[in-house]
């Protein structure tokens, strides 16, 4: 659209100038130019450098003849030096715009040429060359363009002189241009169009559109990346009536939205994306009577309803792109009066509701999307208004549908196999259900298809094996069966991705089959491929992202895959049966992600050949001492997990070196001596897992800097002083043999001494979500429960199982995100201090097995989380505070003391009047506060949560599991995260 209505600018200035004079010699009849003009561009050519020798034409006594120049026709005056070079740059004409660029300095011998009015430099590149001032001089002047053409520094006021200039082009390349005030411009009283794109005006954004308000002829008006920020809002009355064209993207205005701007009636074209507005989205754009483009994406969550937006006429509009803002609401049937849209765009809102079938009235349409929103209900099976189409069909010019990451339902519509011209269907991450109809695979111009993270069934019809332009097909993740065949994939020459992974194929093809395609990415997990591994793999030399995981392997892996490998960026073949020993080294791309674990390898660890980020051989059957020089390749790893093998000797030292560690897993193992030092390096470590080792000694000093260390789980008879660590929410050090006092300490905890919100699991692996998740054994509700997904939540300290005495430390009290607290079988003494009512998190505390005494604290009752509690046998005395919430908890929580009396246990206490916690009460006090507490207990501990948890889905199987009787979560393992559409790929 810019191209276009610089165009017929261009046109228009050249048509003003060909009145009276030509660009090029056309007869002879031409008067010669002055000598005076002659010598003038002699000098100017003696200042440049023509490495193709563009100028070979400028010789001889005419210079009307010449390449670039034109002439009055009657008086042989130059008006016009064009010596833009014709190559944009890009990568189709890179070379030849480095060999047509102009270089060097620009003469002011130019000054000679008095009757000049167009002169265009632009695209050349004039390095270090500062835009001379003497061009200000130039009064006849109406075009002058110097844009991207290499010209640094200060844009000289000067040019505010050409009073007659109409149309202005100084845009730069990253920011080699700036100016400090813009007040020369108030001086271009002619200025039509006037663009300076990437230059810095970041000192003049104040004074921005009151000198610009004064420019009353102004149509176009490009100011895209030019470092603005501040406020343009404050404007009145707007003068700018003759404005069409405004281009304010790729700024940081970091303000409200310039409401002046629908005041401007004569505007066909508007972006302000990607430029820091915030607020409304002024209604008036839809009653603008010209407009035809609008983009407002990616700006500061600008809001407006759906409703607000799309009940105004928008007759002309025809691309409108409000992505990642603050849509809301539902879509309008009035949205199927926008005849002339061809391109919608609401990625990334918050639009709600249905699909009105009124968008099939929409025949120019040729993208829609609206991925990424909250939209409910089917897609429409019924549209309106298609007899009004071409050929009577929906959306005949439709080649982009994007509607993944919403809420959708129901049957894929049969309309969608109607889309001729459909290149990309996107309709990943909903909830659609049925079959995929066959009828899709008659789409021959698709090159993308999207349909995964639904819950698709039946089988997948061999027709898109006839869609020869496809090259990303992605069913990944629905309840898809059925046999793949050769078949589908008979024309798919184009193909580069491919995801079919968390369904329940079989994949049949023969053993000498070779696909027409060559993958990038190659993701079957979950699909049935084995028992051997796939030899048709052989084939796929360009392949970079491989995931066989869970597909029924039970062969080794042969040799030639190992050649084939060093390409690869992710290679995730865990949870088979694949046996034999690995190669060593390991042969993969360099910073690559490697998942083997949960197979049957044996022999040695391989060490990677490369420097790789995350190595995954858990649970396989590798044995021998960890590599010494395991670091030497892998400087930058972040994850490594070499759990529950047969591995013996000590950790190296040289795991120290892998300073960009966060995850280091070597449990479940035959390892012994002591924790190295080095460890302690580890700065960005985020978990530690060494339990279930022979390792003996202290924990090193070093690991008091691990201030990152949010999971640490040890086995071994192992002194601990771990205040330093701030970031732990895991502490268990259960069943070690641990004497002395429980630090006091420990209440410095910080990451615990503060209530917990739901954060993200560690991510690893850049290439796919790759998900390590945290797997913990922990003694919750007298029971050990395994942890993994809901791990983030919880902060536990567990020192059960050990002989430690002295006092429960009041400073434990100071945690208060502190959610299970597990210090049974030990020998502490004293009371429980009376503030351990401050955890108000806590959802299961056991001091069962200990010598404690006194008095149950009343502060127990107001802990409206607990769902577990155990403080039998100890030595509590007095009558058991059973109110509030305590009253949810049987006598077996109380069992083994001999001294408690009172409900829930069968022995009363011998003197009424007593209450829960040792003081005289009024009776009927007690009465009140009983059913009042219950109330409350059971609206804080059950109604709070459960609207929360209706509020966010994410909290739900976290919260139930420490609510109901049970957590059953499966082990650590990886997972594949669906795979999600780059939005960058075949955008149009």
């Amino acid at each position: 659209m810019e191209n276009f209505a610089l165009l017929w600018f261009l046109l228009a200035v050249l048509c003003v100038i060909t009145g009276e004079y030509v660009c090029v010699a056309a007869d002879s009849q031409m008067a010669n130019c002055s000598k005076t003009e002659l010598e003038a561009l002699f000098d100017f050519k003696k200042g440049l450098n023509d490495p193709e020798n563009r100028l070979s034409s400028w010789k001889g006594s005419n210079c009307c003849w010449w390449h670039g120049i034109g002439c009055n026709n009657s008086t042989g005056a130059v008006t016009i030096i064009d010596l833009h070079n014709p190559y944009p740059l890009n990568p189709d004409s890179l070379s030849r715009y480095g060999f047509w660029n102009l270089s060097g300095d620009i003469s002011p011998s130019l000054l000679n040429l008095k009757s000049l009015q167009y002169l265009d430099l632009s695209l050349n590149t004039f390095n270090g060359v500062t835009i001379p001032e003497f061009l200000g001089s130039l009064r006849n002047l109406k075009y002058l363009n110097l844009s991207t053409a290499g010209f640094l520094g200060v844009i000289p006021p000067s040019l505010g002189n050409l009073s007659s200039l109409q149309f202005l082009d100084v845009s730069s390349e990253f920011g080699s241009l700036s100016s400090d005030s813009l007040e020369w411009v108030e001086g271009l009283v002619s200025l039509k169009h006037l663009a300076m794109n990437e230059v810095d005006l970041s000192m003049v954004s104040s004074s921005l559109v009151g000198v610009l308000n004064r420019l009353s002829f102004l149509n176009e008006l490009h100011l895209s990346q030019c470092q603005l920020s501040g406020s343009i809002s404050s404007v009145n009355p707007i003068n700018l009536t003759s404005l069409s064209v405004l281009d304010l993207s790729w700024n940081s205005f970091g303000s409200g939205f310039p409401d002046w701007i629908v005041n401007c009636s004569s505007l066909t074209y508007v972006d302000l994306s990607n430029s820091g507005f915030k607020g409304r989205i002024p209604l008036g754009f839809g009653d603008l009577p010209n407009l035809q483009y609008l983009n407002l994406a990616e700006n500061l969550n600008l809001s407006a309803s759906c409703y607000q937006l799309f009940r105004r006429s928008w007759k002309k509009i025809e691309s409108l792109n409000l992505a990642s803002n603050n849509v809301h609401g539902n879509l309008p049937a009035a949205i199927g009066n926008m005849t002339s849209l061809t391109y919608f765009d609401l990625f990334a809102n918050n639009v709600e509701g249905g699909i009105p079938s009124s968008i099939g009235k929409l025949c120019s349409l040729m993208t829609f999307d609206l991925s990424g929103n909250n939209l409910t209900g089917s897609l429409p099976q019924f549209l309106e208004g298609t007899e009004d189409c071409a050929s009577n069909r929906p959306f005949p010019n439709l080649m982009y549908l994007r509607l993944s990451n919403n809420h959708l339902v129901g049957t894929l519509p049969e309309w969608l196999g109607q889309l001729q011209n459909l290149i990309e269907l996107e309709l990943n991450f909903n909830s659609l259900q049925g079959p995929i109809p066959a009828s899709l695979g008659q789409l021959s111009n698709l090159t993308q298809v999207g349909l995964g993270g639904n819950e698709l069934n039946g089988t997948l019809p061999d027709s898109f094996g006839l869609l020869s332009n496809l090259s990303i097909f992605d069913v990944s993740s629905n309840h898809l069966t059925g046999v793949i065949s050769e078949a589908h994939f008979l024309k798919l020459s184009q193909l580069k991705i491919l995801h079919l992974s968390a369904n329940s194929f079989i994949i049949n093809v023969s053993s000498n089959w070779i696909p027409p395609f060559q993958v990038r990415n190659l993701d079957m997990g979950s699909c049935y491929l084995g028992p051997s591994f796939p030899t048709w793999l052989k084939s796929q030399k360009e392949i970079r992202f491989l995931d066989f995981s869970n597909a029924s392997i039970s062969s080794s892996i042969p040799n030639w895959f190992w050649e084939i490998s060093s390409n690869l960026s992710l290679l995730n073949v865990s949870f088979n049966q694949l046996k034999g020993q690995l190669p060593n080294p390991l042969n993969v791309a360099p910073f690559a992600d490697v998942d083997l674990s949960s197979n049957r390898f044996e022999g040695q660890i391989p060490i990677p050949a490369v420097e790789i980020e995350l190595l995954d051989l858990s649970n396989n059957q590798f044995s021998g001492p960890i590599p010494q020089n395991i670091s030497e390749s892998t400087p930058y790893l972040i994850f490594l997990s070499l759990s529950s093998n047969q591995l013996t000797g000590e950790i190296p030292d040289s795991i120290g070196d892998m300073l960009s560690l966060q995850v280091l897993d070597l449990g479940n193992n035959n390892l012994s001596g002591v924790i190295p030092d080095s460890l302690g390096q580890l700065l960005q470590l985020q978990s530690l897992h060494l339990n279930n080792n022979n390792l003996t000694g202290s924990i090193p000093p070093s690991f008091y800097n691990l201030s990152s260390l949010e999971t640490l789980d040890l086995g071994s008879e192992i002194p601990f002083k771990l205040s330093n660590l701030s970031s732990v929410q895991v502490l268990d050090l259960a069943e070690n043999n641990l004497t002395g006092s429980v630090p006091a300490s420990l209440g410095d905890l910080k990451a615990m001494g503060k209530e917990q919100d739901i954060i993200q699991y560690l991510l690893y692996g850049k290439y796919r979500g790759l998900y390590y998740e945290e797997s913990l054994i922990i003694n919750l509700k007298g029971q050990t429960q395994k942890f993994t997904k809901t791990l983030s939540l919880v902060t536990s300290i567990d020192l059960s199982g050990n002989r430690l005495n002295g006092d429960f430390p009041e400073e434990l009290t100071k945690l208060s995100g502190l959610i299970v607290l597990n210090l049974s079988r030990n020998d502490i003494t004293g009371d429980i201090p009376a503030n351990i009512s401050n955890l108000q998190q806590l959802s299961s505390l056991d001091l069962s097995g200990n010598n404690l005494s006194g008095a149950i604290p009343s502060g127990l009752s107001s802990l409206s989380f607990l769902a577990y509690l155990n403080l039998s046998n100890n030595h509590f005395s007095g009558a058991v505070p059973y109110v509030g919430h305590l009253t949810t908890f049987d006598a077996t929580s109380f069992d083994g003391n001999a001294g408690l009396c009172g409900d829930p246990l069968l022995i009363k206490c011998e003197k009424d009047g007593f209450d829960r916690g040792g003081t005289i009460v009024d009776e009927g006090i007690i009465d009140e506060w009983f059913y009042l507490s219950v109330g409350l207990g059971f609206a804080a501990g059950i109604l709070v949560p459960g609207l929360v948890i209706s509020a966010r889905k994410s909290w739900t199987d976290s919260y139930f599991g420490f609510v109901e009787k049970i957590i059953v979560i499966s082990g650590m393992r990886n997972i594949v995260a669906k795979h999600q559409r780059n939005r960058s790929v075949g955008r149009n």
